[in-house]
Order: C-alpha cells, then sequence, then structure tokens
C-alpha cells in the first residue's frame, strides 16, 4: 500500500471516530484486591470515574450513573419455613443454578426515573431485576415468590442492596460511589460494571474487576477445607470433641 493511500485511510478512520458521538466511561475503583483477614469487619468500597465525548472533552449532554457491583454466582437451595402445631417447619423449596453471592446497585436517581422495566431487566439494573436461573420447572407465582424471599433474605444479611441516590456526579463530568462490602462476602471475583444512560438509553458501560481473597489463617483452612476435604473434616471432629472434653472438665472443677 502506498504512502497516500496510508494516509487517506488513516483520514477516514479518524472521520469515522470523530463521528462517533457517544461518550467514552472511565471507570475506577479505590481498591482492586480486598484481604480478607482474622477481624475483618467488612469495608467500603469507592467507584468513581469520568465520562467523557471522543474528544476528550466534558460529555455534553446530561446523563444518569448506574453503578452494578457483582460478587461470583453460586448454586442455592432456598427452603421455606411455615409454622404448624406451633412449630417451624421446612415446606417447600426451589434450587437455583446460579445467584449473585453479592449484588449491590447505586444511581445516581432511583431506577424507575431512568430507565424502563424492559431496559432495566435486560441490564439487571436493580434487585427487582435480577436473573436468576430456576433449576428444573417452577411455577411462575412461586417462583417469583421464592426470588422475593431470597432478596430479602441476603438484603438483611447486607449481601444485596440498593441505592437509588448512591452516585453523585459533579460538574457533568466526574462521578462517584460508596458501596459497603459486609464482612460475610465470598471470596472470587467481582465485577463493577458501570452504565452512563440518557434519555431511557443506555449509551456507554464499562467493567472494572476487583478480587476478594483470604489470607493468614483463614487462607490456610479454606485451602485446606478444599484440598484435603477428608482431613479436614476428621480434624474439625477430633477438635469438636477435645473442645467439649475440656469444657467438661472445667465445669466440673467449678
Amino acid at each position: 500500500m502506498s504512502a497516500a493511500a496510508r494516509v487517506l485511510l488513516a483520514l477516514v478512520a479518524f472521520a469515522a471516530l470523530s463521528a462517533q458521538r457517544d461518550p467514552i466511561l472511565v471507570p475506577e475503583v479505590s481498591q482492586h484486591e480486598i484481604r480478607v483477614r482474622q477481624g475483618f469487619t467488612g469495608t467500603e468500597m469507592l467507584l468513581f470515574g469520568a465520562i467523557l465525548d471522543p474528544d476528550g472533552r466534558r460529555a455534553q449532554q446530561p446523563y444518569d450513573i448506574v453503578v452494578v457491583l457483582k460478587g461470583p454466582t453460586q448454586p442455592i437451595l432456598l427452603r421455606e419455613k411455615t409454622k404448624r402445631f406451633g412449630i417451624w417447619l421446612n415446606a417447600d423449596s426451589t434450587a437455583y443454578r446460579s445467584a449473585p453471592s453479592y449484588f449491590a446497585v447505586a444511581s445516581s436517581r432511583p431506577i424507575g426515573e431512568i430507565v424502563d422495566e424492559r431496559t432495566a431487566a435486560i441490564y439487571e439494573l436493580g434487585l427487582d431485576f435480577l436473573q436468576l436461573s430456576p433449576s428444573g420447572a417452577i411455577d411462575p407465582e412461586e417462583q417469583a415468590r421464592f426470588t422475593r424471599g431470597l432478596v430479602d433474605l441476603r438484603r438483611r444479611q447486607g449481601l444485596y442492596q440498593e441505592n437509588g441516590g448512591g452516585v453523585t456526579i459533579s460538574d457533568g463530568v466526574l462521578y462517584q460511589a460508596r458501596i459497603a462490602v459486609p464482612s460475610n462476602v465470598i471470596t472470587g471475583r467481582y465485577t463493577a460494571e458501570t452504565f452512563a444512560i440518557t434519555r431511557g438509553r443506555v449509551i456507554a458501560s464499562a467493567i472494572a474487576e476487583v478480587e476478594v481473597t483470604k489470607t493468614g489463617f483463614e487462607r490456610f483452612v479454606a485451602d485446606e477445607a478444599q484440598d484435603s476435604a477428608m482431613l479436614y473434616g476428621l480434624f474439625a471432629v477430633a477438635l469438636s470433641l477435645v473442645m467439649g472434653w475440656l469444657a467438661g472438665r472445667v465445669f466440673a472443677l467449678v
């Protein structure tokens, strides 16, 4: 290819990029690794960034920001309890092939004021739009009841969160959100996905990743439980017996 042809091709590519007016998201997180060690009581994750026009200037149109922090998915068996003759018993149950272990949403306004339900469902923008995968056939009404129960349970555990005013936008360029990460999160890779939305349409999105790992004694226990399950189980039983015997001796001496 001649030099003139290469220059012409570069000019065409530059013109095509210049014509693209959708803004660019530049996301970042305060820490890309959360270390869970003894005495860990949780932390607060800062998600921040900027939204710019392709030419690097401030975005010309107003927009909303929605941030979704999601943990690893896991299978879960959910049981429904009922009270019979004054006793709480297990009743119906359902299993999910995959459910996020952690799910937090922060937005510059309530989700219902930013997008319609269809768009919210496509991008999972909110606890009401979680895409769970039940195992086997299940009645839609029953599935909705169990889903509400799961969301309520994990919301009370601090694992599911939604804050309709949790994102602040400064000067039409910079945004930030603070999301609590409780001490009972599981380890694994977490994704922080940011959406820029205007007039009910997602115009840009970007993903940052966070790794949650165990360190110190907690990591040793987790590794042994996974790599040597039989020995770990025998050790746990033996430790329980020893602790029970010691407690009995102490009370006998009192």
